[in-house]
């Protein structure tokens, strides 16, 4: 009996081909399992093997968006597979966009199935959880040996046409869709047992959990403008021109700390740079902001700005930069921040 056909992809990180620096790579095609492939197809107990692996650099991908899902797809064709696996990416944001698109695409396109694993603050996420079965993983590549097992045994299920169980069971992510079940007692009577058990602080599970939102307290308003320092930072991508800092058109890793009279460009890859490229002040209004200065109605326009890609950039590596770059403008005695997006 021939065994079940599976397509892996993965980046140039885990086919150890490089890591940032070697980003820019083409797709290419090579023959059998590779990197995180090995554990992956031990995982199938033998009913399945990785025919090929597919290998993409995020920046690559993410930078040149319809020639590399083309290119992608049309190795993928050549292998003609029952199974489509993509990572996981874990909590690499551009790698996670990469695995969920070229996911959903394998998906509609060659109507095979298509499993890919993710933490659960990957941009890929949200982008895809109501399209495809994404296997919730830890942030890190830490978590390869409890990821792979439960990607082989989903992605089994889907091409035996299994029932799929529910988030808790498989081990996917909430993908925000409701399915009607037949239930022992009426909502009526399980919303009581739900509040008895509130009320008498048991542990119970709702039936319709609530989206969570951080909560941010709004900082002390300025007294006097006129005496403070104020800074820029943005969302925007505004670099010096070249973009010496390498900072990704989509799920930056970094952010760049520049001289505001050193803006070239945008390195956003999520809107027309056009005018941005033209005129960097139209994001990032330093010129605004010193005629301002000199008619004294701010005391002082801080010298430097903080920069990087909000394009499907994770809220881990958002969060991060924000506490980095609160932290140096706390130091340098800034008064107030001006953020500016796209």
């Amino acid at each position: 009996m021939s065994k079940i056909r599976v397509v892996h992809y993965i980046n140039q990180f885990f086919a150890n081909i490089g890591g940032e620096e070697m980003a820019h790579i083409e797709p290419e095609k090579r023959a059998g399992k590779v990197g995180p492939g090995l554990g992956l197809e031990k995982e199938f107990d033998g009913k399945a093997e990785i025919v090929a692996t597919i290998i993409c650099g995020d920046s690559y991908f993410n930078e040149n968006l319809e020639v590399a899902k083309a290119r992608i797809l049309d190795l993928i064709k050549a292998e003609n597979p029952d199974i489509f696996v993509a990572g996981p990416a874990f909590n690499a944001g551009r790698y996670g966009v990469a695995c969920g698109t070229m996911a959903k695409l394998v998906q509609e396109e060659l109507g095979i199935p298509v499993v890919t694993g993710m933490y659960i603050e990957n941009p890929g996420v949200d982008m895809f959880r109501k399209d495809l079965f994404i296997v919730e993983t830890k942030d890190s590549a830490a978590g390869m040996r409890s990821a792979l097992p439960t990607i082989a045994k989903l992605a089994l299920k889907l091409y035996n046409k299994e029932v799929v169980d529910c988030p808790e069971t498989d081990g996917y992510i909430l993908r925000g869709m409701r399915k009607n079940y037949f239930a022992d007692k009426v909502g009526a009577e399980r919303a009581v047992d739900m509040l008895v058990k509130k009320l008498n602080k048991e542990e119970f599970k709702t039936e319709y959990p609530m989206p969570t939102f951080d909560r941010v307290e709004p900082g002390k308003a300025i007294k006097d403008l006129s005496k403070a320092k104020i800074a820029l930072v943005t969302s925007g991508g505004i670099v010096p021109t070249g973009n010496p800092d390498r900072i990704e058109a989509s799920s930056a890793s970094k952010y760049g700390e520049y001289s505001i009279n050193d803006m070239g460009q945008t390195a956003h890859g999520g809107y027309d740079p056009t005018y941005a490229n033209q005129n960097p002040d139209r994001v990032l209004p330093v010129d605004v902001l010193k005629d301002i200065e000199a008619e004294g109605k701010i005391g002082e326009l801080f010298p430097y700005y903080y920069t990087t890609v909000g394009n499907g950039t994770s809220v881990a590596n958002s969060d991060a930069f924000a506490t980095e770059i609160a932290k140096k403008l706390l130091s340098e005695g800034v008064d107030g921040v001006i953020l500016t997006s796209t």
